[in-house]
């Protein structure tokens, strides 16, 4: 039987009259899957709790930030130090420079700038790398999204692809004309769009391992070959890490390729992780691109709250509590969930794949017959979003609250213990049942 949940009914039904939609990020409003989104107070180690007193094993994660749980006591001891000393300057602080060289010491970048979010900094590092080149069109991939950036919503993920349009109202088509959209993991269709408008080219943007349309990871080989290409034709490769940077590996989802093959990409960004669950991103790079921006050059970018003193005092922290037992941890978990879902799945007769990279993983429920793995967009669009909705459901009135979309990846926690973990295997099998009892479209 359905959970009754009033208090966020009445709390949906507010929000929809003085917010459009009711939500502040359009996945929140479960458009996607039907139903009442759950209207959180606190939130506690790998727990969430609702206007209604409900309690939910969370595997959303704040969509990726929360890597070392809800309300970690040393986090909060350090960000109410902070609080404590002044939330906002408007100057230079020691905080940001902190921050700063964590993310140098971590990452292949030689220097970075702070800002507020995601959003804002790809779209700093899209307008540094054409300041810098001086050329105009960016290359991306079908599926990955990199924020609402109005160049870069062409067939982004995300929400878009839970909303199942293309793109946007209100971004002139000469914003899209300057950019190049292809296949992911095709690397004919990269060759031949360099091969075309190489000398055109600003530069390649691209999630660092896709999370936005699922997790679709790079095939072997495939970031390199977008590094070599760009450097072959004058374009900077832009490596969006706000999702799987110092999330997937301690060096960000580099450290799994090109730390290993031994190349960088020019510019990177990141976000989530590096925040805390604060308001902060970054992006960074070689330090001959960098030092284009202003003020030691003409491409201009600037952000009230940039360097934030509590936000980078929450990412610093983070980061510094983001240790090789925590990565170990999330990788055990992970195992134990992965394979609980597919037991379940399977032992229900839904046709699935479980796919992950590095510590992060999604589930699709395909029925391409002979298909062992989701390699682009064009795959994970395939997918019964309908049995999505019917297992997210069962698992949500079970206690667990998975992302409320078949498009979303799914974290997890360091304080996702043994008896978290339990909860969401034990909440499996009615869970499959329920995907399994979904018709056949007609």
């Amino acid at each position: 039987m359905p959970v009754p949940t009033p208090a966020s009914a009445a709390l949906f039904e507010r929000a929809r009259q003085v917010t459009p939609g009711g939500v502040n990020s359009p996945v929140r409003a479960f458009n996607a899957v039907g139903g009442t989104p759950r209207f959180i107070t606190r939130a506690s180690g790998p727990y969430l709790y609702d206007v209604d007193g409900q309690e939910y094993v969370d595997l959303i994660c704040s969509w990726g930030p929360m890597i070392l749980g809800h309300a970690h006591p040393e986090v909060v001891a350090a960000v109410s130090g902070a609080v404590a000393r002044g939330t906002s300057y408007g100057t230079p602080t020691p905080a940001e420079v902190d921050l700063a060289t964590a993310l140098v010491e971590r990452a292949p970048v030689e220097q970075v700038r702070l800002v507020s979010s995601g959003t804002e900094a790809t779209m700093s590092a899209i307008r540094l790398a054409r300041g810098f080149t001086g050329r105009d069109l960016v290359v991306k991939f079908a599926g990955c999204y990199h924020g609402h950036v109005d160049s870069l919503l062409a067939s982004a993920g995300s929400g878009l692809a839970t909303f199942a349009v293309p793109g946007t109202p209100g971004v002139p088509a000469d914003f899209t004309a300057h950019t190049l959209v292809l296949p992911y993991n095709d690397r004919d269709a990269v060759a031949a769009a360099f091969a075309e408008h190489g000398d055109r080219i600003a530069c390649l943007i691209t999630e660092a391992a896709p999370g936005n349309m699922g997790m679709v990871a790079p095939e072997p080989g495939f970031n390199r070959f977008l590094s070599e290409t760009c450097a072959a034709h004058g374009a900077l490769f832009v490596s969006d890490e706000v999702m799987t940077g110092f999330r997937t590996h301690a060096h960000g989802r580099w450290g799994l390729d090109g730390e290993l093959e031994g190349w960088r990409p020019d510019l990177l960004t990141f976000g989530k992780v590096m925040g805390g669950g604060f308001p902060a991103a970054a992006f960074g790079g070689r330090a001959d691109v960098m030092a284009a921006l202003a003020p030691t050059g003409s491409v201009y970018q600037a952000g009230t709250l940039s360097g934030n003193p509590v936000a980078a005092t929450a990412g610093l922290t983070t980061l510094r509590l983001a240790t090789d037992e925590v990565y170990a941890h999330l990788h055990r978990a992970g195992e134990a969930i992965r394979a609980g879902v597919g037991e379940a799945l399977s032992a229900a007769g839904v046709p699935h794949l479980v796919q992950t990279d590095g510590t992060m993983f999604s589930v699709f429920f395909t029925e391409a017959d002979g298909v062992d793995a989701v390699r682009d967009f064009a795959g994970a669009s395939a997918q019964r979003t309908d049995r999505f909705a019917a297992f997210f459901h069962s698992m949500l009135e079970q206690g667990v609250h998975l992302p409320p979309s078949a498009f979303e990846v799914w974290f997890l926690s360091a304080a996702h213990d043994d008896a978290a973990v339990d909860r969401v295997l034990t909440a499996l099998p009615a869970a499959a049942r329920a995907a399994a009892a979904v018709p056949d479209p007609s």
